[in-house]
This record gives C-alpha cells, sequence and structure tokens, in this order.
C-alpha cells in the first residue's frame, strides 16, 4: 500500500483546499437535508394515508438500503474516473429525486421516489472524503472531517425542522420540492471543484480485473474492518433518534404537532461542537499515543451511550433536553477519527472504495434496519420503550473501536508514500508511480 504524501495542503494549495471544503460541506449538508425532512412531518403523512410507524421507519431506511446497493458501483468510477464530477452528477440526481416525491399519489411511489434519492446519494461521502482526505495532511485529518461532518446533523436539524414547519404551513409535500432546489446549483459548483489525477493500484484498469482484491485486501485490514463496525454501531442510533425524536416529542404532549422536529434540532446542533472536538481531541491524543485515534472513540462511545441511558428515563422538560444536547456532543466525538482512520490504512487510489465499504457495513450491520425496528417495537410497546434498547447500540461501537485499536498502528506500518498531484497539471501515465515528497 501506499501513503499519500501530501505536503501542508495536499495537490489543491491552501485556497484549493478551503475552496474544496467549503463546497463539499454545503452539499454534504443538503445531502441530509433531503434525506432526513421527512422525518419531521411523519404525523402529516401517517394522517394522510394511514400508514403504520413500521412503514414510516421504511421511508428512511429504503435511502439507506439504496446508498448500500449503489456503493460499490459509484466507488468504482470515484476511484478510478473523477471524484468532482461524480459529486456533481449524484448531488443533481438526488435532488431530482427529491423534487420527485413531491409528485407522490401514494406510498409506494413515495417509497420508489426515496429509494431513488439513495442512489444518488450512493457515492457522495466516498467521494468527498477522498478529495477532501488529498486537499488536507494526514496530521490535519481528523481536524478537517470533524469540520466537514458537523454538516451531518446541521443537515439533520434543518431537515426535520423544515419538513415539520413547511408541512404545518404549506403541506407536506411541499416540503420535498422547496428543499430539492439548492442541489440543482450546488451540482454546477461542485462540478468546478479542483481534483487530484486517479491513482490507480497494481494491476487494476479502470472497470476489470483488481476490485474484488482490493475489497479483499481492505477487508483484511483489521483496524478498517473493525472502524466499520464501530461506525455502524453508533450511527444506527443517530439513523433511529433522527427518525423517531419528533414523533417522540409530539406524542409524549411535550412539542405540538409539527413542531416535534424544532425540539429534536437542538440535540443534533451539538455536532457543532462534538464533530470538530473530537478531531481535535482525537489528534492531540494521537501526538502523544500513536492508537489514541481509535482509543478515543472507544472512550467516547462508551460515555454517550450511558448518557443516553439517564437522558430517556429523566423526566421530559429542560433537564431531559440538556441531557440529550450532552448527549449529542458526545455521540458525534467519534466522527471525524473514525473518518479519518477509514483513509490512513489504505492506498490513496483505493480512499473511496475504502469509505464506500464504510458505508456499505454501516448500513447492512446497522441503520438500515434502526428506524424500522424502533417503528415495530414502537407498534408493540410504545415509541417510549422502544428507544430504550438504542443505547446497546454505543456499547457495542466501543468494543469495536477498542479492538480496532489495537491492530491500528501495525496497519499504518504496511502504509508507503505518494505523491498526489493535481489534474490540472501535465498529463502523465496514471500507472506510473510517481516519487515521495
Amino acid at each position: 500500500m501506499t501513503r499519500s504524501a501530501d505536503g501542508d495542503f495536499g495537490f489543491a494549495g491552501a485556497r484549493g483546499a478551503r475552496t474544496v471544503l467549503s463546497v463539499l460541506f454545503l452539499i454534504y449538508m443538503l445531502d441530509y437535508i433531503d434525506r432526513m425532512v421527512v422525518t419531521g412531518m411523519i404525523s402529516y403523512i401517517k394522517a394522510d394515508w394511514g400508514i403504520s410507524d413500521q412503514q414510516a421507519g421504511w421511508l428512511v431506511s429504503v435511502v439507506i438500503i439504496f446508498i448500500t446497493v449503489f456503493s460499490i458501483p459509484a466507488a468504482i468510477l470515484i476511484d478510478r474516473w473523477s471524484r468532482r464530477k461524480m459529486v456533481a452528477i449524484m448531488t443533481a440526481f438526488w435532488s431530482l429525486a427529491t423534487l420527485a416525491c413531491s409528485f407522490a399519489r401514494s406510498f409506494t411511489q413515495l417509497l420508489i421516489a426515496r429509494a431513488f434519492i439513495g442512489v444518488g446519494e450512493a457515492g457522495y461521502a466516498p467521494a468527498g472524503t477522498a478529495l477532501l482526505s488529498a486537499s488536507y495532511p494526514e496530521k490535519k485529518r481528523a481536524r478537517v472531517m470533524g469540520i466537514w461532518n458537523i454538516s451531518i446533523p446541521l443537515g439533520i436539524g434543518i431537515g426535520m425542522a423544515l419538513g415539520g414547519l413547511i408541512a404545518r404551513y404549506w403541506g407536506w409535500k411541499h416540503a420535498f420540492g422547496l428543499v430539492s432546489i439548492p442541489g440543482f446549483l450546488l451540482a454546477v459548483w461542485a462540478w468546478r471543484l479542483p481534483d487530484y489525477k486517479t491513482v490507480r493500484t497494481p494491476g487494476t484498469s479502470l472497470f476489470r480485473a483488481g476490485l474484488w482484491a482490493n475489497t479483499i485486501g481492505v477487508l483484511r485490514t483489521p483496524s478498517a474492518l473493525l472502524t466499520y463496525l464501530g461506525f455502524a454501531m453508533n450511527v444506527s442510533i443517530t439513523t433511529a433518534l433522527t427518525t423517531w425524536l419528533p414523533t417522540y416529542f409530539e406524542r409524549s404532549g411535550f412539542a405540538a404537532q409539527g413542531r416535534g422536529g424544532m425540539y429534536a434540532t437542538p440535540v443534533f446542533a451539538m455536532v457543532l461542537v462534538g464533530a470538530p472536538l473530537g478531531g481535535y481531541l482525537s489528534d492531540r491524543w494521537q501526538a502523544k499515543n500513536p492508537r489514541g485515534r481509535l482509543l478515543f472513540p472507544a472512550v467516547s462511545s462508551l460515555g454517550a451511550a450511558g448518557i443516553l441511558v439517564v437522558a430517556l428515563g429523566a423526566p421530559q422538560g429542560a433537564v431531559q433536553m440538556v441531557l440529550l444536547g450532552l448527549f449529542g456532543i458526545a455521540l458525534t466525538l467519534f466522527l471525524a477519527p473514525a473518518v479519518a482512520v477509514t483513509q490512513d490504512v489504505v492506498h490513496p487510489g483505493l480512499r473511496a472504495l475504502s469509505y464506500s465499504l464504510c458505508v456499505i457495513v454501516q448500513h447492512t450491520a446497522g441503520d438500515a434496519w434502526s428506524p424500522p425496528l424502533i417503528g415495530l417495537l414502537s407498534d408493540k410497546m410504545g415509541l417510549q420503550s422502544a428507544m430504550v434498547f438504542l443505547p446497546l447500540y454505543g456499547v457495542l461501537a466501543a468494543t469495536f473501536f477498542y479492538l480496532a485499536s489495537r491492530y491500528y498502528v501495525q496497519d499504518m506500518a504496511r502504509v508507503e508514500k505518494v505523491t498526489l498531484v493535481s489534474e490540472a497539471q501535465s498529463a502523465e501515465p496514471l500507472d506510473k508511480p510517481r516519487a515521495s515528497e
């Protein structure tokens, strides 16, 4: 394997790196707005079509399932063709699918339109992760990922709030149409981003041999696979909560119908603190302990699970909201170091593949099923009782991250150095190795 010798700002220089981060931040936020806007208006859809909680959960999970199915095909194009072009195409595609949701006339039609959102979003996180990893040096990687991942809960919170408010005053179908509009503008901007020349791994070409071998090679990297599993457990919690927390507030009487998302938004907005703080603290720990980048999410995941137990048992009101806010910070501390690890231990030509595998594992092993599972339990025992099961995922996450930390140093030692250069520079054969800086 090879490691990128990125210099101070990677292939794009300081200005280009900051432009990449800014545009990808906005697109990632929109990704989650379009994905999660439905959660703020579940009560309105249920009232119109008479669907069950389990069916409502599938409106979120169908997106995740299709992201999972199409992640590998998207990763092939990302790693072997172009990061920026794939970002632009995917953003336009899922925005069109979001717009189509506003024309759905039945639950089945809405489910199909939501599935196409998943097709469009399948490769965005892998493409963005690969592009950002090449734009900044390894020593700053977790901090940059922390800043980028602030966009996730911001998007979730904005989506939940907008969904409920628009549904309350104009009808839930209008919400899908309105949130789709920015995507078409951001797609044009993404097409103009700087990108690096594609780096091919030995023995591979654009669409042929090597994908299976590369996939097996990444999955046989213990720290990578265990990090994927830890990621899966934590994302299972966040996906279930983003789906059901607004409804939980409304059914308990704490919030009026359509306003549950407004109370849930501050919980997920805590990533403004948690994600960058996690990146900063894990990089500091990493500087003192070579296992720190994975020991940190192990500790933070266990702490988040404990806080959630206390929060769900607390009486509704100011105390519970404070506890949920602390949970929001604690849970998102894992994001930056975990994403950084998926890039640290693989060849630069496999970074999108690595994060695609992370996406596949996190969805198939966890959050594709957590919203309908909580919905099913809610149908049987009530929503508040169903949500008590969520902290168990956090305990599993902590276990996986700790086990990953035991292999991280030796996996990093296998990675060699190679220089990435801008695609704007003079063309050279893609299979020709470059000297490290």
